[in-house]
């Protein structure tokens, strides 16, 4: 078993680090709210550090997963920063939803003081976390990665090898475009059912049977139907996952229309109050539309 720090104890890094634990390994966790590592550690066992550097110190590998861009370089860099505590032959595996860029500049960083990177976004949110049930996409050196992915085993049931360093945020932004697009239709088709005196639980249920089914569809068409908003991904976070994906786009010169026109329909979202609100919450539009919010 492997001596681990664990960065971050969001809804996603809480459980994540717990599997860690159960699995047999030495877990120190950090936390930016020091009684939420202090809970963590109350709770399952383990241990906590003041800072990065001190809970990166002398581990084989580095484990994160926190809010954007600036959260990872702040917890990374600096004085204070896991990098400076952390051994040559050491490895980061990083699941934050970043930007290709960060998660290039960090891993360069990583590269000369003689430590690995992988980027490992995940998806299956919270429930997936919970559960150990998570889809991981990675980059980075295939050594490295194969060093990583027993250990994150504890918690994926699936982890795949993209490519070199930043293939992982490039393949996240692939699923979080999909969701975009299945959560809008999920949302116009369950309205259209509803609006045409159809039983709309019902027909999810027939339609996620056929060529028309989805996670989404069998996992929240139901609670959309039932105004239930608060169990899953929230708003906000997603609005930051498609900034970064409609940047890229535009890096590379690819258009993505339908995921623009999203984006700006979850911004609707959070002008009605639901930046906190699970991703399904795009129905809402409609009902407001209608006068029924």
């Amino acid at each position: 078993m492997a001596k681990l720090a664990f960065l971050g104890l969001g809804v996603m890094g809480y459980p994540m680090a717990a599997h860690l634990l159960r699995a047999g390994h030495d877990v120190t966790v950090y936390n930016r709210t020091t009684a939420k590592a202090e809970g963590w550690v109350a709770q399952h066992g383990g241990a906590f550090a003041a800072t990065p550097r001190d809970a990166a110190e002398g581990c084989d590998f580095v484990l994160s997963c926190v809010g954007n861009d600036d959260d990872l370089r702040s917890v990374y860099t600096g004085p204070d920063g896991a990098l400076a505590g952390m051994k040559a032959g050491a490895i980061v595996v990083d699941h934050t939803t970043v930007s290709a860029t960060v998660t290039r500049d960090l891993a360069a960083e990583a590269e000369g003081a003689g430590i690995g990177w992988v980027d490992a976004p995940v998806s299956g949110g919270q429930a997936g976390a919970e559960n150990g049930q998570l889809a991981i996409m990675c980059g980075g050196d295939a050594a490295h990665f194969a060093a990583a992915e027993p250990v994150v085993a504890a918690y994926s049931k699936a982890t795949v090898h993209f490519g070199a360093v930043g293939a992982g945020q490039l393949t996240k932004m692939v699923n979080q475009i999909c969701i975009a697009g299945l959560v809008q239709a999920m949302s116009e088709g369950l309205y259209f059912a509803m609006k045409a005196g159809l039983d709309a639980k019902a027909v999810a249920d027939l339609v996620a049977q056929g060529a028309g089914g989805s996670w989404q569809l069998k996992n929240r068409a139901g609670t959309m139907v039932d105004n239930q908003f608060n169990h899953g991904f929230a708003v906000d976070w997603m609005r930051k996952d498609l900034g970064i994906a409609l940047g890229q786009a535009k890096e590379i010169g690819v258009a993505l229309p339908v995921t623009a026109i999203v984006d700006q329909f979850y911004a609707d979202v959070q002008q009605l109050g639901g930046g906190r609100w699970d991703t399904s919450s795009l129905i809402q539009r409609f009902r407001a539309m209608n006068g029924e919010l």
